[in-house]
C-alpha cells in the first residue's frame, strides 16, 4: 500500500487501477493528455474548456469521461506511478512550466484575503471615568477585505502603539510581497 509523502494517508485502492490504465496508453495518447493537464494548470479559470477537452479525448479514446477525470486526480496526486518514459514527459513538462506554476500558486495564496478598501480615524479619548486615558490618542480602521466573491468589513479600534505596529507589520508584508513581483 503506498502513501502520501507529507501527511502518510494511504492511497485509494483506484490510484494503482489508475497508474495502470495511464500505463496502457500510447505514447501520443499520454503526450495529448499532459498537454491538457498543464494548459489546465497555466489556466485554472478555464475549467469548463478543460472538462470539455476532457470529454472530447475520452470519445476520441474510447473511455469514459468519469474514469478519466479520475485518472487526471491520480496523476497530479502521485505521478511516479507511471512508467518510466511517462514519468521522464511528466517530469519534463513540470521543469519548464514550474515558474509560471510558481507565480500562479503564490498569486493564488496571496490573493485569499484581498484588501480593497481601507477608512481611518483618528481621535482623542476627551472624557473617562480613568484620568490616565484621558488624552489617549486612538484609530479606528474599517478594513474592507475581499473574500472569494463577498467582501467583508473588519474593524479596529487601536492604541497609538497598536498602530505603529500594525503599520510596521504592513509595511514588512507589502515588502515581501514586492518581493515576489
Amino acid at each position: 500500500m503506498l502513501q502520501l509523502h507529507f501527511t502518510k494517508d494511504t492511497l485509494p485502492d483506484h490510484v494503482s487501477s489508475d497508474f495502470q490504465t495511464l500505463n496502457k496508453f500510447s505514447e501520443q495518447q499520454f503526450l495529448s493528455l499532459t498537454d491538457l493537464l498543464f494548459q489546465f494548470l497555466l489556466e485554472p479559470k478555464e475549467s469548463e474548456r478543460f472538462l470539455a477537452q476532457l470529454t472530447e479525448f475520452a470519445g476520441e479514446n474510447g473511455m469514459g469521461a468519469g474514469p478519466l477525470r479520475s485518472l487526471m486526480k491520480s496523476i497530479l496526486l502521485l505521478p511516479h506511478g507511471l512508467t518510466e518514459d511517462k514519468a521522464s514527459h511528466f517530469s519534463d513538462q513540470w521543469k519548464i512550466h514550474y515558474p509560471v506554476l510558481s507565480r500562479l500558486a503564490v498569486a493564488q495564496t496571496l490573493m485569499v484575503n484581498q484588501l480593497v478598501d481601507m477608512e481611518w480615524k483618528f481621535g482623542v479619548t476627551v472624557g473617562t471615568s480613568e484620568l490616565q486615558k484621558a488624552g489617549n490618542i486612538f484609530l479606528q480602521l474599517k478594513l474592507v477585505l475581499r473574500k472569494g466573491n463577498t467582501t467583508e468589513n473588519v474593524y479596529m479600534e487601536l492604541t497609538l502603539p497598536q498602530f505603529y505596529n500594525f503599520l510596521h507589520e504592513m509595511e514588512r508584508a507589502k515588502a515581501n510581497m514586492e518581493c515576489f513581483s
